[in-house]
């Protein structure tokens, strides 16, 4: 009953909180900053001095990041901020002799404060550094290099890949283990398009020893011919040209970063590096000048997790089914960014920091680029021709501000940008673009294909396989306040029936709230309807709840059966929209540890508590699906493809909050007439 009361004392201390300006932050360090490499190294010197270096114990660090504040915690600092820091702690995930240890480390008074062995199902985050000392293996085993020969390969053009290996019922595994598969790289660096078929490898990564070793067929690499994607290895006939364009702010950027804070037009947020997620997005609150102050938005915003299942159930391709944030890491993969290409000309870049499987500091170089949109969208307009004699035309045009990583894992490139907009929308899009996974076969046109091949013929002996992309975001919001409601606003058809109007019918919006879990799962596409996070105690004016709609984008839903396993341990792929109250622990849609888990630990399987969600600090989880049959154009490096959703304000703002946005102040373009 006390925590009962002191949770609703919480709800209505912070039912309305201030975000204060940013200069009010400086001389402390924002409770919501990423650990620094000084923290990461003294967490590093923390754990290892615990478990005594001079013993023959082995330590290994699988993930390190930020042990966030309880939100009222820092909500409180947030009204009052001061030069005085919040504790600092970290959460650590570490192998310890071949256990896994659940570590906090109070980084302020330098002591571990809690080490528990986890001896449930699954294993921590990989790190880059034993995949490496993995793939390595087979080209020193002596059977790899028999194989090889039997294949005329020459071992010095093989490079190998981990690939994670699942679980799919029978006997738990009891090792940390992953599948090594192995390409051909000779005249191409495009790897992944010539598969070395036949050889299975297996090996244990706390011994770094291969375990299991089969060679069973033999079919021909894909030959290298136009599978090489550089533009210096590229033959005529050429494309188009694409012309550049150079943005030019006389005045440098139209945005400020001071420390992990960034501040544009009426919007400020905080941005963090994540090892497991990449960038996470906190604390957006937008300026309303009708009311002077900044309202709140977003607390906590993320992708949790992406499910990646391959439809080759054949026994060298079933158990692809891979958890990208949970077992290789956004933040671990992520691409340093190269400017003018990945980022244009106006873009400022910021590095991202991660533990090395030693413990140490990694630096990944422009981690992000954040930059200011100008792509000749309209934010709004009107022509009107109504009035006789006069023609009155108003228009502004759309700018906004995009922050953006790129995570490569494997094959697959996933470009994560975060878009802010000055009508108060929020935009989310990912897109995909890299390399397909494919196999080898004997066809080399469709009319001779005579069995399933799980995917498309794209060249000779190449098949891309089918595949699904499902990305599951977190999205802590605060709409003008912790205390939020979700509410289903369905398009219902009526008929009329009073013989006065010659219609029949029309629709209206029957609005339901959700009270509890359950009533939040929604799979979208079976019914019209609006989704909306509202504050029901605030209002407008004229008597709306002050919300956030969410606009999603094509609704996909997965096609594998319910128990299957690949869907039991992403099941919460399941439905397209879940809501649960803000836990602190629940923040990875497929558990802590994911790597040969069991969907014991999902947002599937926390929602059958089936909790109370109205009027409550609830979070947000949008599904976002991609079913990708490949195509021709996806060879031999594919197009990106985007896909994403909108936070877009529900009567949050009075009226239009752009309406009297100030226009752009004219160009004076140089004389390009003036004589020489």
């Amino acid at each position: 009953m006390a925590s009962t009361i002191l949770k609703v004392v919480l709800l209505l201390l912070f039912s309305s909180f201030t975000i204060s300006p940013i200069s009010c932050y400086k001389g402390a360090q924002h409770p919501l900053d990423p650990l620094s490499p000084k923290e990461l190294t003294l967490v590093q010197t923390i754990v290892k001095k615990s478990y005594n270096p001079s013993s023959n114990n082995t330590i290994s660090f699988h993930y390190v990041g930020l042990d966030e504040p309880e939100k009222p915690t820092v909500l409180s600092w947030l009204s009052k901020p001061s030069t005085k820091t919040l504790p600092r702690r970290a959460l650590v995930f570490t192998r310890v002799n071949e256990q896994t240890h659940e570590i906090i480390v109070d980084l302020s008074k330098r002591i571990i404060v809690y080490d528990e062995v986890y001896k449930g199902l699954g294993y921590p985050l990989l790190t880059a550094e034993e995949q490496i000392a993995a793939i390595q293996l087979p080209l020193t085993y002596g059977p790899f290099i028999e194989s090889a020969k039997k294949r005329d390969l020459n071992v010095s053009y093989v490079v190998c890949s981990t690939f994670t290996v699942g679980w799919f019922g029978g006997v738990e595994r009891t090792k940390r283990v992953v599948k090594v598969q192995c390409f051909y790289n000779k005249d191409t660096v495009n790897l992944y398009l010539r598969p070395i078929e036949g050889i299975g490898i297996v090996v244990d990564l706390d011994k770094m020893k291969i375990v299991e070793y089969s060679d069973t067929f033999k079919i021909a690499v894909p030959k290298a011919e136009g599978t090489d994607y550089r533009f210096s290895k590229q033959n005529p006939p050429f494309g188009p040209r694409i012309n550049g364009a150079a943005i030019m702010q006389t005045n440098g950027p139209g945005f400020e970063i001071d420390g992990h804070t960034i501040r544009w037009a009426n919007w400020v947020f905080h941005l963090a590096f994540d090892v497991r997620v990449g960038p996470i997005i906190s604390l957006a609150s937008i300026y309303d000048p009708e009311k002077h102050t900044y309202r709140s938005v977003l607390y906590r915003g993320h992708i949790s997790e992406l499910f990646v299942p391959y439809m080759d159930p054949t026994e060298e391709y079933y158990y692809k089914t891979f958890f990208d944030c949970g077992e290789f890491g956004f933040g671990q993969n992520a691409a340093s960014l190269v400017p003018l290409a990945d980022c244009p000309s106006n873009a400022v870049f910021m590095d991202g920091y991660y533990a090395a499987h030693d413990g140490s500091p990694v630096k990944v170089a422009n981690a992000f680029c954040i930059f200011e949109r100008h792509a000749g969208d309209i934010m709004w307009r009107h022509t009107e021709l109504g009035i006789p004699n006069r023609v009155i035309t108003e228009a502004r045009p759309e700018v906004s501000l995009v922050v953006r990583m790129v995570a490569t894992i494997g094959n697959y490139d996933h470009i994560i940008d975060w878009e802010f907009k000055p009508s108060g929308s929020i935009k989310a899009q990912v897109g995909l673009s890299g390399i397909l996974e494919v196999k080898s076969t004997t066809f080399t046109n469709v009319d001779q294909i005579n069995e399933e091949v799980y995917g498309t013929l794209l060249g000779d002996n190449t098949i891309g396989l089918n595949h699904d992309h499902f990305l599951t975001y977190r999205l802590d919001l605060d709409i003008d306040g912790v205390a939020n409601s979700f509410v289903k606003q369905n398009l219902v058809t009526k008929y009329v029936n009073d013989n006065v109007s010659p219609r029949k019918s029309y629709w209206t919006v029957v609005s339901e709230t959700a009270k509890t879990e359950s009533e939040a799962k929604i799979r979208l596409g079976t019914t019209p309807s609006d989704l909306v996070i509202v504050n029901p105690n605030k209002k407008t004016k004229p008597g709306n709840h002050h919300g956030y709609r969410l606009i999603p984008g094509a609704a996909t839903h997965p096609l594998l059966l319910e128990d299957d396993y690949p869907q039991i341990r992403g099941a919460f792929s399941k439905n397209n929209v879940w809501v649960t109250p803000y836990n602190k622990s629940e923040i990875w849609a497929g558990g802590k540890y994911v790597d040969q888990s069991q969907g014991q630990d999902t947002l599937a399987v926390w929602t059958l508590r089936d909790r109370k969600i109205e009027n409550e600090d609830i979070v947000l989880w949008h599904v976002l699906g991609y079913h990708h049959s490949p195509c021709q154009e996806d060879f031999p490096v594919m197009p990106t493809l985007s896909a994403g959703f909108e936070l877009r304000p529900a009567n949050f703002f009075e009226s239009n909050p752009v309406l009297k946005v100030l226009p752009p102040k004219p160009v004076r373009w140089p004389n390009c007439t003036a004589k020489p």
